[in-house]
This record gives structure tokens, C-alpha cells and sequence, in this order.
């Protein structure tokens, strides 16, 4: 059966979920979670959600995932080390820092992939579970052949969200909110820019960002036969009668193995939508018509009612025991319970006596043992030996029964003995001193010129499928290697075509090659590239780049939501890349938000979006026919070479994106003290900043 994983952002909403039919709840304990401006739980409220989900049958699923500073990794260990003694049955995870700090610290503690993590591939999936992970969450925007596909060919535990809100950038992917209001989403405190108008022709008229709620009700028996282990609500951040409601629909079509009826379905929509619901991605359907806002309407307050009364009143059965007893003539009584997890709890009484009017039947015990109204558990069969001619109270019965049950609850209680062990940050290495080299990085190819290349960087990058098509820039010089840039998204419909590709380049002499997606490091690595991490990989603390190095990497790109000061302090056990200029990326998006203006494609030129304060934001094209929302201002930091030359970097890149051939050159000439060219408008980007 699907195992159906709800929100709680509160223990209100915890009981919402698990009265209500959740199989497991996923929460936030600490400040270490995508989501840290919801009433996440301190330490004993976190313990008293473990002992009241464990008593009823639930799991809970500590939320982990988010990107962590050096300084913070050993607070996060300490609070990993806390969930796992209190008994958390798994923690999700984004960083890969964060992954090698729970080796050491919570060995016996399962982990899973956040979404937040970005894996969309079979190989990705594969490349987790060399990890040691146990579960990944694949991204939201995966049509169901590809999770189909990828669930028959895994290794390990696949979730999917089925419900809630859907970011319209890949999760783990999206720098709107900490470079435009130094916000991170990765950090857990997303603004939700995208919520907001944007629009066309220098007008802010239109919501071409804001993506409807996603809704599976109605493909939930397809998703188990697919294979899905977990189908996961969103909304940590929504009331606790929305839980109780949403989880309520789902729980009772997974356990009738049926879909949602049509007032079931009317009740979700009531519960929260952004103008409906949307299937899109999973029908493979993109378009305008997935797109919605939050309308405000009348509460609903006979179904919130309904829901409140759910959890607040009484206590719903969903533990499922079995009775024993045996009465015999001149031996105490004996009860005893055991429920389906193994669980046994046993109690003696007084020596039945014997009787004078009624003497006590099977059926009679029986009915006395399985009145356990108010408590968590229900009886399914009770085992009576009794020999004739016995009495026996039926209030002792009853207290036996008490008994064995306060045992029992004790047990599915009792948190797991697991190992725990220290996080120790390892050998920490020294900070290059020689000034950085120059990498470049270009999206097409005719910004690589003869003019640029007489320059002198040490690499420049092009996308694989540039290569393809212009094999002459295959060609460095004495002193420039070129190097193939890979899609930070490739379905594993689109594998075949980019390994025949990547097979190409290497033919052309290509070797190193910029990998941003933890799914195609096995594919370079098989190909015999020398493998270098782009900014995909979200790498933010020593510990990620000692994970790299064991992966294989040869160099990683930071993550460009560090301050200056962070990476230096950092410890550099492979060679560190910077991007210190361009057009930083803000989002990748699977609906191509150029075809839902126009209806047709239009990639080839100029693509223009504008927010309310009048920033204009390109919209060019990426790998696969998506869309990559560029930022308004450009990153320039020529003038700060004092400052980037000194923290460690082996190389500063350029990033090249909407510039001219010429314009190329001139930023290149400029960050080799040359010439004195600057943009008109730019930025530090959050070098300098404090990041949230």
C-alpha cells in the first residue's frame, strides 16, 4: 500500500494528520529546514510528536534540508544526534555536507533525498543510493512515464508529491528570492517572488510565475502500481484543519483503493487552491492553463469545523492488537496483548474462584478485553482459554486489560537503540595563495572568438550541444582547453541523445567537462572526463567538497549564495571555482513561460520579463526546451579583485550569457586589468550581503 506522508508544522497539526489517516508526518525541529518560519518544534515538543506518532502506528521524518555554513554543521550534527536518540524514523536531506555529516553522526539513521536535491533521473536515483540514502523525493515537474520508469529500474524507495503547492523553478535550483531579497529558498526562508506580478512589453500585468496547486487525487491507484513507495502532501506552513482535511481524502482513496469521490474532491479545492488544481506535469501536459493565484473566499467553516472535531475530539483507532487469556482453576489470570509490529505485553491477576451463579465463557472475556474505546487501539481477535465453572470480576478484566495496554503503549514508545557517534570536521587544508586563473563559461558558440581566446583563459566552457554543432571551437589554444557544459536537467528520456553527444565531444578532444546535476557524474566519469562541479551541485560548506573529492570531482564551483568571508574560511580539499560576473541564473522552469505568452516558441530572440518595480529579467533558452530566468543586473566585481584573490579560489569565472561576441572580450580584458569597461547597472551579488 502507499505510504501516504503528511505536514506538520505544529503538533495540532501533527494530531490533524494522524487522526485523519496519515502514515507518516515529515516536521522541522531547529532552524535547519526548508521551511523556518513554520512553528517548527524545540526538543521536547519534537519528542512528544515521536512518542504520539509511534504510539498510533506513524513515522516521523525530520526535515534537514537546507544548505548549512561550516560554522552551523555542528549544531545540525547535535540535532540530528537529538531526532535519532528521540527516535525519528528518517531525515531528508539537500546537502551533501550535510549527508557525510550524518554518517559519522546518526549512523543508524535512514536518509532521504530531498526534492530539494533536485534528482530527476534513474541515475540520479542511482548515484543517491551509492550515497547510502534509502529514499529520494523526485522532482515535482517529472511526467509519470518518467516516474514509471525510473520506480521499475530503482534501487531504493521512490516519493512523489501529490498534493500541495508546486514551485515553478526546480526545487534546489531557484535563486530569485536570495539574490533579488537575500531570502534563500535553500536556506528555508523562500519570500515567494514568483508569486507576484511580472509581465511582458515593460508591463507587470500578469502572474506568468505563479503555477497552480498540484493535485494526484484520481491517480493514486496508477502511482502504486507504478511503484511509488510514498505520495507526500505539501504544507507545513497551512492550518492544521487543512492537514486534517487533505489528508483525510487521500487516506481514505489509498485505504478503499479507489480515487477521491467528487465531494471529496470539492473539499480540497475548498481547502486551499490557486484557481483549481493542475496535473500538468504528470500528464505531461504543460501550459498557460497550469497556472493560477490564490483567490480570496469565504472560509469554509463547516468542513474546517468538521476537520477540527477529527483531532480534538476522542481518538480515532488505528492500531490494530490481539488479546490473550487464559483463566484456569487455582492459576492467576493471564491477559495479554500483542500488536503487528511484534510488540507483547503480558499482566497477571488474582486466582479466578469459583462460581456460584455466572460463571465467566470465552465470549464474555473476549467482549470485556476488546472494549478499548478511547485509547489508539482497536481489537481483531481475542484468544480466550477458559475452563468451566470460573468467576473472575469483570472490573479485574478490565484493569488487567488497562494494564497490559499502558505496557504496550510504553513499548511503541520506547525510542529505537541506534548508534550515535561525533562529527569531526576532518583535516582542514590550506587556502591557495596564488592569485586565481580565468575560467569562462558561454552559451552559444560564437561568443568563443579568436579575440577572446588570445586572452589567455585557463578554461572556457560551452554547452555539449554547441559543441555538436560547431566543432571547430573544439579547439583551444596553447594556453585554453575548452570544456563541454552538461544540462543541470536531463530526463532519462534525453540521456540517449546526450550521451551520443557527449560521445562526440570526446572524440573532438574535449576533456573536462561542467557537470551541475548529481545524475550525470556516473556517465562523464564512464566517458573518461575530468569531472568539474558547476554551481548545480549547491555546494556550500567543506564537507560537500570532501564529498565531491571522494565522488571523483577534479574542481567544484561554490555556491554563489556564500558571502566572501565564508569561502575563504572554508576548507579546500579539491580546487574551488567562483563566478565572479554575469548574469547570475535565478531559475530553471520545465514550463517554457516564452510558448505560454506567445504559443509558439521564440527563443531566438530577445525575451523580456518585467516585475513590478520595472527590473527587467532575460528569458533564454535551456537544454531540453526550458526556460532560465536570468537576472536584471549583471555581477561585476573587476573592481574587487583585491578581494576574491585572497580566499583560496583556483579559478574566477566568467559567466557569459546575453553578451555580444565584442562585449565578451571586453569584460575579459577588464578582469585582466584591462581597459576600463563596466556595465551600466550591476551588482556584488550577496558576496557582501548577509543571506537569510
Amino acid at each position: 500500500m502507499l505510504e501516504l506522508l503528511a505536514p506538520a508544522g505544529s503538533m495540532e497539526a501533527v494530531a490533524a494528520a494522524v487522526q485523519n489517516g496519515a502514515d507518516a508526518v515529515y516536521l522541522g525541529y531547529g532552524d535547519f529546514n526548508a521551511r523556518r518560519n513554520a512553528k517548527n518544534f524545540s526538543h521536547d515538543e519534537f519528542a512528544a510528536a515521536v512518542s504520539y506518532c509511534h504510539l498510533r502506528g506513524a513515522k516521523v521524518y525530520l526535515t534537514l534540508n537546507t544548505l548549512m555554513t561550516d560554522r552551523e554543521l555542528p549544531a545540525a550534527a547535535r540535532l540530528a544526534a537529538e531526532a535519532s536518540a528521540l527516535g525519528a524514523d528518517a531525515v531528508l536531506v539537500q546537502d551533501l555536507g550535510a549527508l557525510r555529516m550524518l554518517r559519522q553522526t546518526a549512523p543508524g539513521l535512514p536518509v532521504h533525498a530531498s526534492t530539494q536535491m533536485t534528482i530527476h533521473s534513474l541515475d540520479g536515483v542511482k548515484q543517491a543510493a551509492d550515497l547510502g540514502l534509502s529514499r529520494v523525493v523526485l522532482a515535482r515537474e517529472l511526467s509519470r512515464d518518467q516516474i514509471e520508469y525510473i520506480c521499475q529500474n530503482s534501487p531504493i524507495e521512490i516519493e512523489v508529491f501529490a498534493h500541495g503547492a508546486l514551485c515553478m523553478c526546480y526545487s534546489g535550483q531557484c535563486f530569485l528570492s536570495s539574490v533579488i531579497g537575500g531570502r534563500s529558498g535553500n536556506r528555508g526562508l523562500c519570500a515567494q517572488p514568483c508569486r507576484l506580478k511580472y509581465g511582458w512589453n515593460d508591463r507587470a500585468d500578469a502572474y506568468p510565475l505563479s503555477l497552480k496547486d498540484l493535485s494526484l487525487a484520481g491517480h493514486l491507484r496508477e502511482l502504486r502500481k507504478m511503484g511509488v513507495a510514498c505520495v507526500k502532501l505539501e504544507g507545513r506552513m497551512k492550518r492544521p484543519e487543512y492537514v486534517a482535511t487533505v489528508t483525510r481524502v487521500y487516506a481514505s482513496a489509498i485505504r478503499e483503493d479507489r480515487e477521491p469521490t467528487a465531494e471529496e474532491l470539492a473539499q480540497l479545492e475548498a481547502a486551499f487552491s490557486r484557481q483549481g488544481f493542475t496535473q500538468g506535469y504528470y500528464l505531461d501536459q504543460k501550459g498557460p492553463e497550469m497556472f493560477g493565484v490564490r483567490e480570496e473566499g469565504k472560509e469554509p467553516r463547516e468542513l474546517f469545523a468538521q476537520a477540527r472535531n477529527s483531532y480534538q475530539s476522542g481518538e480515532s483507532p488505528r492500531v490494530e492488537v490481539v488479546f490473550y487469556a487464559m483463566l484456569r482453576p487455582g492459576e492467576p489470570a493471564q491477559v495479554g496483548v500483542a500488536d503487528q509490529e511484534g510488540h507483547v505485553a503480558t499482566a497477571q491477576g488474582p486466582v479466578p474462584e469459583a462460581a456460584r451463579t455466572h460463571p465467566l465463557t470465552a465470549d464474555g472475556v473476549s467482549a470485556q478485553l476488546s472494549r478499548t474505546g478511547g485509547t489508539p487501539f482497536h481489537c481483531g481477535q481475542v484468544r480466550a482459554l477458559v475452563e468451566e465453572g470460573l468467576s473472575l470480576p469483570l472490573s479485574t478484566l478490565n484493569g488487567l486489560r488497562r494494564t497490559v495496554l499502558e505496557d504496550l503503549t510504553r513499548q511503541r514508545q520506547a525510542p529505537p537503540h541506534r548508534p550515535l557517534g561525533e562529527y569531526h570536521p576532518g583535516v582542514r587544508y590550506e587556502n591557495r595563495r596564488e592569485p586565481p586563473v580565468l575560467t569562462i563559461s558561454v552559451r552559444r558558440a560564437d561568443q568563443i572568438t579568436p579575440e577572446l581566446l588570445r586572452l589567455g583563459p585557463a578554461l572556457v566552457y560551452l554547452p555539449v550541444d554547441e559543441l555538436c554543432a560547431h566543432p571547430e571551437k573544439a579547439k583551444g589554444t596553447a594556453d585554453t582547453r575548452i570544456g563541454a557544459v552538461l544540462p543541470r536537467i536531463v530526463w532519462d528520456r534525453e540521456l540517449p541523445a546526450l550521451l551520443e553527444q557527449l560521445r562526440q565531444v570526446r572524440e573532438l578532444g574535449i576533456e573536462d567537462a561542467l557537470i551541475g546535476s548529481l545524475g550525470l557524474l556516473p556517465c562523464a566519469r564512464a566517458l573518461g572526463f575530468t569531472l568539474r562541479g558547476d554551481y548545480g551541485l549547491e555546494l556550500y560548506n567543506s564537507q560537500a567538497l570532501k564529498e565531491c573529492k571522494r565522488l571523483g570531482l577534479q574542481s567544484a564551483t561554490l555556491s554563489f549564495e556564500l558571502k566572501l568571508a565564508q569561502i575563504r574560511d572554508i576548507s579546500k580539499p579539491i580546487d574551488v571555482e567562483l563566478i565572479t560576473y554575469g548574469r547570475l541564473p535565478l531559475m530553471i522552469m520545465e514550463n517554457c513561460i516564452i510558448k505560454n505568452r506567445t504559443g509558439r516558441c521564440n527563443c531566438q530572440n530577445v525575451n523580456v520579463l518585467t516585475d513590478r518595480k520595472g527590473a527587467q529579467f532575460p528569458v533564454v533558452k535551456a537544454p531540453g526546451c526550458r526556460s532560465e530566468l536570468l537576472n536584471s543586473q549583471k555581477l561585476f566585481l573587476a573592481d574587487k579583485a583585491a578581494d576574491y584573490r585572497k580566499i583560496g579560489l583556483w579559478a574566477q569565472r566568467l559567466l557569459f550569457t546575453t553578451e555580444n561576441p565584442r562585449e565578451c572580450v571586453q569584460v575579459t580584458e577588464r578582469y585582466l586589468e584591462r581597459g576600463r569597461w563596466s556595465p551600466n547597472e550591476y551588482t556584488r551579488g550577496l558576496y557582501y550581503r548577509d543571506v537569510e
